[in-house]
């Protein structure tokens, strides 16, 4: 396994409470030069969803765990059935639980991220300046860059939008 010394104590400090100090491109370009050939393009490639590379499976399985979790919780808050099947659990359903009875989406956004954090840590665990905490990395910065994405004023003005249409069809009844 690679030894990262300098790239990975050359990298900011990523929080879940606070903003993001590096873009996904530019952790890139400090990547290149620091890291096999095969580890950038599984960095270059890494999404979310992604299964293939240092701590990424273990982080899948969480993440599709979470998933699952939020599916069936919205599922149930609508009145709906879940059909597709899967291993519950606790912790999993509490996190996103209080994800969901938060005062809004962005709201509910940073508490799962906050817990994703968490979860990402605990994968990465002892691990020190090798592939583990480099994919870490790699993957919180995905997380922000979502995050970043959610722009208040954006969605209030849709939201708004959606609400001024169910009202009209409700009135034009």
């Amino acid at each position: 396994m690679a030894s990262y010394y300098y790239l990975i104590a050359s990298l900011p400090e990523l929080r879940a409470d606070g903003d993001m100090p590096i873009t996904y491109s530019e952790f890139l370009s400090c990547c290149q030069s620091n890291v096999s050939e095969e580890k950038y393009q599984l960095l270059k490639d890494l999404t979310l969803d992604s299964t293939e590379g240092p701590l990424v499976d273990e982080w899948s399985r969480f993440y599709g765990m979470l998933t699952k979790e939020l599916n069936y919780q919205r599922s149930m808050n609508l009145g709906r059935s879940y059909s597709s099947a899967y291993d519950k659990d606790g912790i999993i359903a509490q996190a996103v639980a209080a994800a969901l009875s938060a005062k809004n989406p962005l709201e509910a956004e940073k508490v799962l991220l906050e817990y994703e954090f968490e979860n990402l840590d605990s994968l990465v665990g002892l691990h020190m300046f090798d592939d583990y905490v480099l994919f870490g990395y790699a993957i919180k910065l995905k997380l922000l860059e979502r995050l970043n994405c959610f722009e208040q004023t954006k969605g209030k003005a849709e939201f708004q939008s959606l609400f001024d249409g169910i009202q009209q069809r409700v009135y034009s009844l």
